[in-house]
């Protein structure tokens, strides 16, 4: 296993001025500022990152991206006595379920739906490409919404991206659905899979 040399405290980071700070091993820094944190890697430790899974700038915030670091130092971290293999499982899990493309690069081990959200909101998006999908709605609160009724804007998907994100066409049209069909919902909810009714832009609005 290849030894990694200290690091100085960092200064400074992606996410705030640094409050707290931890090497949790060598060139391997655990910062937390007022509103985020994350790890932040040595000149050293970025090289040695594998290309599946290194991040440009050797930051790796603490929601998801902090997973990509103990992967790929996995044996370190399960042979250091302060992290459990609890700790390195949910890492591993995470880059699974989030960055799935980059979990397989990586292990060359397959990844399926149930294991991963990002797979199961990919699938979904993709097969509504081409489709008007609900982008936004409002209640009966609003002014042009009947009691019973939901306010859908929506535009068609042209595209989805590899962490399951949708591009949309510039056009939106607005509709009414039933309120209870809009809460039963599945994610994207189509206009057609709503039996939604088109109506004009309401007023204040604008296309």
């Amino acid at each position: 296993m290849k030894k990694f040399a200290s690091m100085p405290r960092p200064h400074w980071s992606n996410w705030d001025a640094i409050e707290e700070t931890e090497e949790v091993l060598p060139g391997i820094w655990s910062v937390s500022t007022a509103s985020h944190g994350g790890l932040i890697l040595s000149g050293e430790r970025q090289e040695a990152m594998p290309e599946a899974l290194r991040i440009e700038g050797g930051s790796y915030e603490e929601d998801v991206n902090w997973s990509h670091v103990v992967l790929a130092f996995e044996a370190e971290f399960r042979a250091h006595s302060n992290y459990p293999a609890a700790y390195v499982d949910l890492a591993r899990d995470c880059v699974r379920s989030w960055h799935p493309d980059a979990f397989t690069a990586y292990t060359g081990e397959a990844v399926t739906e149930e294991e991963s959200y990002v797979l199961k909101r990919r699938r979904a998006y993709q097969v509504c490409i081409g489709e008007l999908c609900v982008t936004a709605a409002w209640g009966s609160w609003a002014e042009w919404v009947p009691e019973g009724k939901t306010g859908v804007v929506g535009s068609v998907i042209q595209s989805v991206d590899h962490l399951g994100h949708a591009t949309y066409e510039a056009a939106r049209q607005y509709a009414l659905v039933d309120a209870r069909a809009y809460e039963a919902r599945a994610d994207p909810a189509s206009f057609a899979s709503l039996d939604a009714k088109l109506i004009d832009c309401p007023a204040g609005m604008t296309r």
